[in-house]
């Protein structure tokens, strides 16, 4: 017996000796792979189309990060599902920093909490950095009848149940505006739900669908060529950018803003080294003048900072979606 607590007692003290070692070796083997990081090409995958806003700032930062970082970081569009499909990829891919999701409110928070049964959680994923948001306009076709916020009210009043409004997918941020919008006057609207916002715009441009949300970047192009006109901005001030169009809160909506965040998560396993060389560049890249007066020029509203700030600010989001549900403005999906 004796031989036996004797022989217990000497693997205890061995084991203790070598914890301190294998910690140490395990710290030395993360800062190791951290240094060598990338040591292959980044998939950068961008959970909506080509063509889009998210996809607009993705390709912005990864042609920079391919620049100064040895490796490329490629963009992978995987749409569908509201961004469900791209960031299911995104969190069951090898936590070792080479995969990158593009976050958005949808595929990152908004179908995580609207879903009955999603498939993935917010836990999956771990912030590297918020990039930035733009606040969301209200567009339609240049015959559609409404020119302004007041007057798109006063049609959809006079027409229950025939306004249609088109977005980029159940559980999108172009969804809750319209929720939004939908809660804060009482209005009977018909939801469009599309694969991403550029199929979405095509159909309002071609006055198959009356209006929809998106943003600057998103809609840029045919904003200038009047392609498509502004009704307004669900932001609590006018845009820069848009100097002549009036807020919601202008034309007399309350409680209607709505934006659209990008961001940068990676699987939650990734060791926190690799997060932070991230962080380091992306934050590097957002200081870029050329990048900034892209953004600028945009509409984005740049962010910036720790991936602890990112986290805060996701978690804030999910809270006040859930708030939403919890009052009925917004309901579940299966």
């Amino acid at each position: 017996m004796k031989t036996t607590l004797t022989l217990l007692a000497m693997a205890a003290g061995l084991a203790a000796v070598h914890a301190p070692a294998a910690v140490a070796q395990k710290k030395e083997l993360t800062q190791n792979t951290a240094a060598t990081y990338p040591s292959k090409p980044v998939r950068w995958i961008v959970p909506f189309p080509p063509g889009a806003s998210n996809d607009i700032t993705a390709r912005l930062f990864a042609h920079k990060m391919s620049e100064s970082m040895g490796q490329q970081f490629v963009i992978d569009n995987r749409p569908g599902a509201g961004g469900s499909i791209g960031a299911q990829l995104a969190a069951e891919a090898s936590p070792d920093g080479h995969t990158l999701l593009h976050a958005n409110p949808g595929p990152s928070v908004n179908n995580i909490i609207m879903r009955r049964k999603s498939p993935y959680q917010l836990n999956d994923f771990a912030p590297v950095m918020f990039i930035g948001y733009s606040p969301l306009l209200i567009l339609a076709n240049p015959k559609f009848v409404a020119n302004n916020g007041r007057e798109l009210v006063a049609y959809a009043k006079a027409n229950p149940g025939k306004l249609t409004w088109a977005s980029s997918g159940n559980g999108s941020s172009l969804h809750i505006g319209l929720a939004l919008f939908a809660a804060a006057t009482g209005l009977d609207i018909v939801h469009v739900p599309y694969k991403g916002s550029a199929a979405a715009l095509t159909d309002v441009m071609s006055g198959r669908v009356d209006v929809m949300h998106t943003t600057v970047v998103s809609a840029d192009a045919q904003i200038k060529s009047g392609r498509v006109k502004v009704l307004a901005v669900a932001a609590p001030t006018r845009q820069a950018v848009l100097p002549n169009v009036p807020t919601l809160l202008e034309e007399g909506i309350k409680n209607a803003e709505a934006t659209v965040w990008f961001g940068v998560q990676v699987s939650a396993k990734t060791p926190r080294p690799i997060i932070n060389k991230l962080n380091a560049e992306m934050n590097r890249v957002l200081q870029m003048p050329d990048v900034q007066a892209r953004l600028d020029q945009l509409g984005l509203v740049k962010a910036g900072g720790t991936p602890e700030e990112f986290g805060a600010f996701i978690k804030n989001e999910a809270d006040k979606l859930s708030m939403l549900i919890k009052t009925r403005r917004v309901e579940m999906m299966e």
